[in-house]
């Protein structure tokens, strides 16, 4: 996965667009390619680091449902509607998470 800043995509397509200009007249200059790939290796650490930080954020919620879901199990009375509704928001919250982790591994 890569993570490009606002900046980081301008100076990217501005480079790209250069070295076209320059492929075009088949002299193209070293350094672009360099510069670009500098560029891209810094997305994908960066990429790389919230894909980590997502994929912790999926662990807690996972364990936040399987809390919840004990809670909803030992509860008695009135108690009983509030800990399944404390189930659905979390189930909620892990499906959003899920689907978050899931474009950023296809992206």
């Amino acid at each position: 996965m890569r993570s490009y800043t606002p900046a980081e995509k301008r100076e990217r397509g501005r480079l790209f667009r250069k070295g076209a200009w320059q492929a075009v007249s088949d002299s193209v200059d070293p350094r672009l390619e360099a510069k670009i790939q500098r560029i891209d290796q810094a997305a994908e650490e960066r990429g790389a680091r919230e894909l980590a930080s997502l994929r912790a954020k999926q662990e807690a919620d996972r364990q936040a449902v399987a809390d919840a879901k004990a809670a909803a199990r030992t509860a008695r009375g009135n108690d009983r509607q509030a800990a399944r509704d404390a189930v659905k928001a979390a189930e909620k919250q892990l499906k959003t998470t899920e689907r978050v982790v899931y474009r950023a591994e296809r992206s």
